[in-house]
């Protein structure tokens, strides 16, 4: 079973920290992140930017927005993708991850949301490509 974890964090504090604070958190992180992948259940770790574009279709056109999006000052700042037998080995996976495991993030409103996926498909590349060239 897959599970996608999504990283937060409140802005507006990490906007506050120097470029070297922030160097030494992730110097922090190392560790843990390599704890997390030894268990050989993370498929994909992306850290996300904070610069967005939101498509939305409205009346038939496709509008592109700048962002981010959310009202709050939190903001996802990565996303991993675990595979899991259930929600409780997922948990135990997300555990790992340097949001529970430095203490620094706490002050930074660091937390971990983990949802289930409900279906999880990898379009085969070439074929797809394929496809898209033949339909011209």
């Amino acid at each position: 079973m897959k599970f996608l974890c999504l990283g937060y964090f409140d802005k507006d504090k990490m906007d506050a920290c120097t470029q070297d604070d922030i160097d030494a958190m992730m110097r922090d992180c190392g560790p843990h992140m390599r704890k997390m992948y030894d268990t050989r259940q993370v498929i994909v770790d992306a850290g996300l930017d904070t610069h967005t574009k939101c498509l939305q279709r409205v009346n038939g056109t496709v509008n592109v927005t700048d962002g981010p999006f959310t009202e709050a000052k939190e903001m996802i700042g990565g996303a991993i993708l675990i595979d899991a037998v259930d929600m409780e080995d997922a948990i135990r996976v997300a555990k790992l991850h340097p949001t529970t495991q430095v203490p620094v993030g706490e002050q930074f409103g660091w937390r971990m949301e983990i949802r289930p996926l409900h279906y999880f498909e990898m379009p085969d590349r070439d074929s797809a490509v394929t496809t898209a060239t033949n339909s011209k």
